[in-house]
């Protein structure tokens, strides 16, 4: 009876380290893209200031940003093994 009830526990204990480690790499992910995206606005913004282009640098820097950031993504995700 207590060799089951170690051997649960040792189960919970598993899957709650999966779970972190689950949570913990997609935080990694969403703060990754939020900077890359962040810093593309924010080259659009100086080109906006310096050229005097409207909004038409952000636009820019938000169109950019985001494939820049899945790209950069996915090959770090290619180059780790986890796609």
């Amino acid at each position: 009876m207590k060799q089951e009830q170690h051997a649960t526990e040792k189960d919970s204990h598993e899957g709650l380290r999966q779970t972190w480690k689950a949570f913990s790499f997609l935080s990694g992910v969403g703060i990754y893209l939020a900077a890359v995206i962040g810093i593309c606005v924010y080259l659009g913004n100086l080109a906006d200031e310096h050229l005097g282009l409207g909004m038409k640098g952000k636009f820019a820097g938000i169109l950019l940003g985001f494939p820049i950031a899945i790209y950069s993504l996915y090959r770090q995700l290619k180059h780790s093994g986890t796609v």
